[in-house]
């Protein structure tokens, strides 16, 4: 508000410099007489020099209006263009009305943003291609964590049900205590296929991503209560890509195993616009995930696995109507993508 005022005042007084420069050329130097007419001519009761006082301001207050409603516009496109600057494919439009400096700024932004992404997609590629060299370390280190969850959760809810069905004999409320040893036993059996889950090969072994998942997918259907959905497509992928991927997709699984409660789950892998498309959603309890973001281990998974591979990634949940998390990384466009895809119901 204090810049547009300022604007204003300093139109006003070059505008007024201008035109008392223009009545010294028309009426010579100033002087009581030759300059009457600024007093004694009125119009609507108003003197000349007031009417031209008043004309100037409202002039520049139309040109200090102009200006600053073109500098939001600017700033408002140059805003925009710089949030869309992340987006995996980026292209600033060749008619966009910036003013150079700027075009140029985003431009080097944008290639710095790629050439970091780029990076991170071949710092990943080395680190799985590493990984094969200490595959069996790691095996053990998921058994150790699997067996301290296992500990901390399935044996705990067990022996929680054992003891229910100790008290069985000892009261007369069978009932309630065997739909509590019920729900106990459901819900061990549902952290058991989630860890289970886990306990797949990190690294897709002689399978494409796509073979993966629908090897994972029909595993599942025969475990798992609630229907899968899945639409998968061949596409060419690096293996860090590839492992990345997969591992989201198990994370995801898991998540809905064990607390989405859901009676549907769809898994897309599409080819869409250069971009290679991870979708998995559900239709169980959802959650608060600005709540649940810095808490969930699953949920950092995630997005640690995404950023890994230079990937643009979310999650949206809306409690009481389900769980979308996509994945979006670009394809290599020298290399063509194989459409050829696997279609379940």
């Amino acid at each position: 508000m204090i810049a547009f005022i300022s604007r204003i005042f300093t139109l006003l007084f070059i505008l007024m410099s201008a035109a008392f420069g223009l009545l010294v050329v028309v009426w010579g130097e100033p002087n009581e007489k030759t300059w009457e007419p600024l007093w004694q001519q009125n119009y609507n009761n108003i003197p000349l020099g007031g009417f031209i006082v008043v004309i100037l301001f409202a002039l520049s207050l139309m040109i200090a209006s102009w200006i600053s409603m073109t500098a939001r516009a600017r700033e408002a496109q140059a805003t925009r263009i710089v949030k869309q600057l992340v987006e995996p494919d980026f292209v600033l439009p060749k008619k966009q009305p910036l003013p150079k400096p700027l075009k140029k700024a985003l431009v080097q932004t944008s290639e710095l943003i790629d050439t970091q992404r780029k990076s991170l997609q071949r710092l990943s590629n080395e680190r799985a291609e590493a990984n094969d060299k200490i595959i069996q370390e790691r095996i053990v280190a998921e058994r150790q964590r699997l067996a301290r969850e296992l500990h901390d959760s399935v044996s705990q809810q067990l022996f929680a049900a054992s003891m229910l069905l100790s008290a069985l004999t000892e009261t007369d409320e069978n009932a309630t205590s065997l739909k509590q040893v019920e729900k106990i036993v459901q819900q061990a059996q549902l952290e058991m296929r989630a860890l289970l889950l886990h306990l797949r090969p990190v690294a897709l072994h002689n399978k494409t991503l796509a073979q993966g998942l629908e090897e994972l997918i029909i595993e599942l259907q025969q475990k798992v209560f609630f229907h899968i959905e899945y639409e998968l497509e061949e596409m060419s992928l690096s293996k860090a890509e590839e492992d990345h991927l997969f591992r989201i997709a198990q994370e995801a699984l898991s998540n809905t195993l064990r607390h989405a409660k859901a009676s549907e789950v769809e898994l897309l892998l599409v080819a869409r616009d250069d971009l290679a498309i991870l979708r998995i959603q559900d239709n169980g309890l959802g959650f608060d995930v600005e709540a649940d973001k810095s808490t969930s281990y699953g949920l950092q998974n995630i997005a640690e696995r995404a950023v890994e591979i230079g990937c643009m990634y979310k999650i949206v949940s809306v409690p009481g109507e389900g769980t979308i998390v996509e994945v979006k990384i670009p394809l290599q466009k020298e290399v063509e993508v194989n459409d050829s895809s696997v279609n379940s119901g």
